[in-house]
């Protein structure tokens, strides 16, 4: 029996001499820690049995046992437990755990007890020298079977942050025995959880829950549900899923999550943890991250600026405290909400220094402590560290580990550490002001990408050590960047309410965290995140959906630095459940494996397709590969292009192809391919053959281009065939065909044939491709070809197709020039009804001629096609133009025959027309009313339309439209005034007793370029009105028409486009009205243009120079027109010669100008605007000048020249440095001087404020002028050529021609003279 009384004594003498050899510490927050761990036993049946613990830890743990059959008694004074067996029997042989715990923590202890039978026969050294025999005389365990059955299961949950979510089962027990209960165990994404301030477990018989009473983000994930029995167990799991609460401001991300604390001690903790996905936020621009310490509540930043990576360390924290973190995400719209706060982490060092084991003789080893056994040692500073080395680098600091040094006095110990550049030698001391206690330490505030060498020294109250040796050169990491974009994404079918979401890792993990998954329904652009906490796998069940919608996915990867670019979207998927197939669903296995290209470090492989899909279509493929002579098969993320591989290797390659039934067999491995990058100059293989419309003699074979294209562009194909079984290839087309199909012939009927194909460039004939798949020249019994036809009610184009085979699935392809036809937007469709399909344009066009080729899915290769020439298909729009536009043949067109009274009737006669035609007359596009004047004979087919008074205002246009069924026709007749039509002789009748025309206007250009309307009038009175109008706005010329000689005329000054439009006159009195117009436009303009032109060019001047304020202007004097162009600032590059062409349609007038080596003098810089000076100073005023010839200078004071003498020095060297320098400046020296540069083509003037103050007076605010740089014209008449002959004044109505408007600034202005049409 245990004597407690003993041990308490022991234990007492223990304390008292520890007390005597240390002071007494505080109590410290502390986790549970085990002094001394339970020890397996075994032992015999129905023998009481007690073992013993020893634990400590502030607050003092409490401890549990995990059996209702033994107990332990906790002494928290003493920190010892006990453990009490009473009568054990052998069902308590078992593995038992006791768990210690408190506020910061749990520990526990494992350990076994077995139990025997107490036999007679068997003495107890038996049992002691053979434990092998013992072991084999235990009997066999039959547990009791408990059949578990859900009464009550969870479904998936959908909250939100700050919600709460229970997770609740009942269910039945078969056997129900009290006192074989099962335990439920509840485990998150397989990790297990037990009752927390995060979690709430309550269990009874046949039920059990899980509260979560506040959500996080970390609290998503599947959640299963274990009823545990020693028969085994049954489970159930749903998923829940915790979207983001509200943001505290729009816009704001989502909290970041999972914080973790890592390599905590003394010195520093390292915070992590997880971005938060940003599907419809803004990018995260960094985190803040917040300490507490435990017990208060008072939260406080650690860092004064958002760290963009996931992870920072944390220094400044005080030992034995304990302390809770949490992180903030940052974007442009604001700060999101705090994540949920990390466990709490106690700021200490479990640092046991090395032991000694002191040999007492036998097998005994004494075990002490170096601060026990200090007095063998003489008082000194401790050892030299060593092993030093970096557990973890990042960009900006380092974290370094090493091995402290064999110590033996209760003196406390810490370190020194320094620093130094990798390629100096100048060490600097890291830690100055707080010493380190650990031998582990993160050093910070590192240059990124740098070179950098570590020492530690160890030190106590009695000196310093020598340093350690110093590490090698550690580099601190230069970012990688956040994971590139995960590959292919493939959705599947698995309940009517989820999806199975998979894709294939990014190519460049870079630290890879995990996979944010978003949803959209097709169609729209709302995307939404699936998953709100980073998934580690591949796979991902989305669940929530809406039965029967169609979605598409996408996912982005994650690492601490961010997310990366969201991944290709996936097909698009109906929500449907999954079908329920046999294995033997699953498709057959890929074959015939092909290299198509190899550059040295990644292949790009073919293969063909399963013979059998299994009754669904093929939803993806997955790749394994092999090193030849090995077995081991390793998977390829991208089925198609295999990289990573090692260059000069031969590789093995086997295919799975995968439907909604799961993955099929393999194929059978691929030939030996050895990773060696193709140079030749030839094409590769083309791959993909397949075939269609096989007939009895020919079949159509189809093909991919070819991935290696070789040296040049792929220009033709040749296509070989043979028979099955044979080697003579035969080339069907001597030719190269440049399309990627070709129509195989001479065929023997019944006979079986391969095929390959070649691809030609400039170099030669390249690689053959894979050989088909065997084809027999026979066409399927009840074939039928494509037929093509206008339909002849629509006009439609039509090609259609019966088939004579068709199984469930099976659908109709139409192609063209064995293309896909996917763009219906100009018309083009396709119906099908049963076994019968038509591809139907609408709208055909010139372009649509070619090969149309239909085939028909999950049949044995039916398929036919029609070949429409250009010919063929112009013939066939005529046909289908006549069908849709039917006309109404006329036995004679519309004419007029004039009536009575001023009556007229317009008629028409048709061949045929019914009873049920209608009809229309037009008269200039206006309807013609009156059902009671229009009339149709059916015997006859006559229509007409009788118009009651028939007068000028009527003249135009006159059109009949006739419908009569499907049928239209339509005739038009044409009343315009010629003096030769029945219309003329009639308005003659009307007009010949009133005042009007008798001479139309007319348009006219006099020899002075003047512009002149013309017309004459008669029939005049007294009484008479003249009027002149433009576009119906009267003109009052100024001079009146001079109606007693009958000839009006009004003048058009400075003609142009803008004086264009409709000219009218009008002539009336008492007796009646007459008018006449005339459009000058188009050609009546362009013929007066000319004219001009003419007059112009013939009178046009020399080009001469007029030096103007703003430049150099070129300006040809003529009768009527003036070009011009300015130079502005003119530059060495505006040298040479200037000419001027007038042209028109008889002959061309050239002018030129000849402007080299003339150039005016300029100011090109170097003199202020304003100077300030002291009185009594010398002051000067320096430039550079120009010109050609070269310039003269002269100098201004306030308008009066200055003259030379011993204050005033001016000076020009080398006649391009000018200067005026003023000795001995007086407070009369202020003002505006002025500085002329000129030669015979002009110059240019600078102004110069100069203001003059005394010793000690403030400094005057002077301003400069506001007077520009001013141009200066030439002095004197420049020597040009002369004109030959002066130009002869414009007569009237202008008396010269316009003068050019002012010059604008920039080059090329011109007059607003139009030019000539021609």
């Amino acid at each position: 029996m245990f004597n407690i009384n003993w041990y308490s004594c022991l234990l007492f003498q223990v304390r008292t001499k520890m007390g005597s050899k240390y002071v007494r510490e505080e109590p410290m927050i502390r986790g549970p820690h085990f002094l001394v761990r339970l020890r397996s036993h075994t032992v015999f049946e129905n023998t009481p049995v007690k073992l013993f613990v020893t634990v400590e830890g502030f607050p003092m743990p409490v401890v549990k046992c995990l059996s209702e059959s033994w107990w332990f008694v906790n002494l928290i004074i003493l920190k010892l437990c006990f453990l009490m067996f009473y009568r054990c029997t052998t069902d308590d042989t078992a593995q038992y755990t006791a768990v210690a715990g408190n506020l910061h923590g749990q520990a526990s202890t494992k350990y076994v007890i077995l139990f025997f039978f107490l036999f007679p026969s068997l003495s107890y050294s038996l049992f002691l020298s053979s434990p092998s025999i013992a072991a084999s005389m235990l009997p066999k365990i039959h547990y009791t079977k408990i059949h578990i059955t859900f009464l009550e299961k969870f479904g998936p949950v959908f909250s939100a942050e700050g919600a709460s979510a229970t997770l609740s089962a009942t269910m039945t027990l078969n056997p129900n025995l009290a006192n074989l209960q099962p335990e439920a165990q509840w485990y998150r994404d397989d990790t297990r959880l037990f009752d927390s301030k995060w979690v709430k477990i309550e269990t009874g018989r046949g039920f059990t829950s899980l509260t979560i009473p506040n959500l996080y983000k970390d609290d998503e994930g599947l959640y299963t549900l274990r009823m545990v029995t020693k028969g085994g167990t049954a489970e159930h799991s749903a998923f829940i899923s915790v979207a983001d609460g509200p943001p505290p401001v729009p816009g704001a991300p989502g909290a970041p999550m999972d914080i973790k604390i890592h390599d905590a001690n003394r010195d520093y903790v390292i915070v992590s943890w997880k971005p938060p996905n940003t599907t419809t936020e803004g990018p995260i621009l960094g985190y803040f991250v917040d300490k507490c310490e435990v017990g208060t509540e008072n939260w406080t930043q650690c860092n004064d600026h958002p760290i963009k990576i996931c992870k920072y360390p944390v220094s400044g924290l005080f030992e034995a405290h304990s302390y809770y973190f949490r992180v903030r995400a940052v974007n442009s719209q604001g700060i999101s909400k705090p994540s949920r706060m990390s466990e709490p982490i106690a700021i200490n060092d479990c640092v046991f220094f090395p032991h000694a084991a002191i040999k007492l003789g036998g097998k005994l080893d004494v075990v002490t402590y170096h601060d026990e056994v200090e007095g063998w040692f003489y008082v000194k500073p401790p050892g030299v560290p060593s092993g030093m080395y970096a557990s973890e680098t990042d960009r900006t600091y380092v974290v370094l580990s090493w091995k402290a040094p064999a110590y033996s006095s209760k003196a406390p110990m810490w370190y020194f550490l320094e620093k130094c550049l990798a390629d100096s030698g100048a060490w600097q001391r890291v830690n100055t002001q707080v010493p380190i206690r650990s031998p582990r330490y993160a050093v910070f505030d590192l240059a990124e990408g740098k070179e950098y060498k570590f020492r530690v020294l160890s030190a106590n109250i009695y000196g310093t050590s020598e340093p350690s040796e110093p590490t090698g050169p550690i580099e601190t990491q230069e970012l990688k960047g956040v994971p590139s974009a995960p590959g292919q994404v493939i959705s599947t079918r698995e309940t009517d309410t989820s999806v199975l979401i998979q894709w294939a890792p990014p190519k460049e993990p870079n630290n890879l965290i995990g996979y944010y998954i978003d949803q959209c329904v097709k169609g729209s652009k709302d995307w939404t995140s699936a998953n709100h906490k980073p998934h580690k796998n591949t796979k991902f069940v989305v669940s929530g959906l809406t039965t029967g919608e169609t979605y598409v996915f996408r996912v982005q990867a994650i690492n601490e630095l961010g997310l990366s670019d969201e991944s290709q979207e996936s097909a698009p998927l109906t929500v449907k459940a999954a079908l329920i197939m046999p294995f033997s669903a699953s498709p057959s296995a890929p074959y015939d494996i092909a290299l198509l290209n190899c550059d040295g470090n990644s292949m790009v492989l073919n293969w063909k397709k399963p013979l059998h899909s299994g009754g669904s279509s093929i939803r993806g493929y997955y790749v394994d590969k092999r090193r030849t002579g090995t077995t081991m098969w390793r998977e390829v993320h991208i089925p198609s292009i295999v990289e990573g591989l090692t260059e000069g290797a031969v590789y093995q390659f086997q295919v799975y192809a995968a439907n909604l039934a799961g993955l099929g067999r393999a194929s059978k491995h691929s030939a030996d391919f050895s990773c060696e990058a193709w140079t030749m100059p030839e094409p590769g293989p083309a791959y993909d053959l397949t075939f269609c419309e096989v007939r009895d003699s020919s079949l159509v074979v189809e093909w991919q281009k070819p991935v290696y294209a070789g040296s040049g562009a792929i220009t033709g194909y040749h296509v070989e065939y043979a028979k099955k079984g044979t080697s003579d290839w035969i080339t069907a087309n001597e030719t190269t065909v440049s399309q990627r199909f070709l129509k195989v012939t001479g065929l023997e009927v019944g006979t079986c044939y391969v095929v390959r194909v070649r691809a030609v460039n400039a170099a030669g004939v390249g690689m053959a491709s894979m050989t088909s798949d065997p084809v027999t020249a026979k066409a399927v019994e009840g074939s039928q070809d494509v037929s093509c036809v206008v339909d002849e009610k629509s006009g439609d184009i039509v090609l259609s197709f019966e088939s004579c085979q068709m199984n469930e699935g099976s659908q109709f392809i139409w192609k063209k020039d064995y293309k896909e036809i996917t763009d219906f937007s100009k018309g083009v469709v396709i119906k099908t009804e049963g076994s019968l399909t038509k591809l139907i344009f609408k709208n055909a066009e010139k372009e649509d001629f070619g090969t149309f080729s239909v085939s028909v899915t999950k049949t044995e290769g039916i398929s036919s096609s029609c070949t429409i020439s250009a010919e063929e298909l112009a013939k066939m729009l005529a046909l289908s133009y006549d069908i849709r536009h039917p006309i109404i043949p006329l036995k004679t067109e519309l004419t007029y025959k004039i009536l009575e009274r001023g009556r007229m009737r317009f008629w028409l006669q048709a061949e045929e027309i019914s009873s049920n035609v209608t009809y229309k007359f037009f008269a200039n596009n206006k309807e013609l009313s009156g059902p009671n004047k229009m009339g149709h004979d059916v015997s006859t087919g006559i229509i007409e339309f009788i118009m009651d008074h028939f007068t000028e205002e009527n003249e135009g246009t006159f059109t009949c439209q006739i419908t009569d069924g499907g049928g239209k026709g339509q005739s038009s007749l044409v009343l315009i005034g010629d003096g030769k039509s029945g219309w003329d002789f009639l308005s003659w009748l009307v007009v010949k007793q009133c005042p009007h025309f008798s001479e139309f206007l007319s348009l006219q250009v006099g020899d002075d370029c003047s512009v002149t309307v013309v017309c004459k009038v008669a029939n005049l009175k007294k009484e008479s009105e003249f009027h002149w109008y433009k576009e119906d706005t009267e003109i009052i010329p100024d001079v009146k028409p001079d109606l007693g000689s009958g000839v009006c005329k009004l003048p058009i000054k400075l003609f142009s486009l803008k004086t264009t439009g409709v000219y009218k006159a009008t002539i009336s009195d008492d007796r009646g009205k007459d008018m006449s117009q005339i459009d000058i436009s188009g050609k009546v303009f362009d013929d007066a243009i000319n004219k001009i032109c003419q007059l112009a060019g013939a009178s046009a001047a020399e080009l001469v120079i007029n030096c103007t304020a703003t430049g150099i202007q070129l300006q040809c004097h003529m009768k009527y027109y003036t070009s011009e162009m300015n130079v502005i600032e003119p530059e060495e590059r505006d040298k040479g010669m200037y000419s001027i062409v007038i042209t028109n349609l008889e002959n061309a007038h050239k002018r030129t100008l000849d402007l080299s080596g003339d150039d005016r003098g300029k100011v090109l810089g170097g003199l202020p605007d304003v100077v300030t000076i002291m009185e009594k100073k010398t002051l000067s005023l320096t430039c550079t000048v120009c010109g050609d010839p070269k310039p003269q200078v002269s100098w201004l004071k306030n308008g009066v020249e200055v003259e030379p003498d011993d204050q005033y020095v001016v000076s020009l060297d080398q006649g391009k440095f000018a200067s005026l320098t003023i000795k001995g400046v007086s407070m009369e020296g202020s003002g505006r001087y002025t500085m002329i540069v000129q030669n015979k083509f002009g110059g240019e003037s600078v102004d110069i404020v100069v203001s003059v103050y005394r010793h000690g007076e403030k400094i005057p605010e002077a301003k400069p002028t506001l007077t520009p740089k001013t141009i200066i014209p030439p002095k004197l008449p420049i020597e040009i050529p002369q004109p030959k002959t002066q130009p002869a004044p414009s007569p009237a109505p202008s008396a010269q021609s316009p003068a050019p408007p002012k010059a604008a600034s920039g080059r090329g202005v011109k007059s607003p003279t139009p030019t000539r049409r021609k």
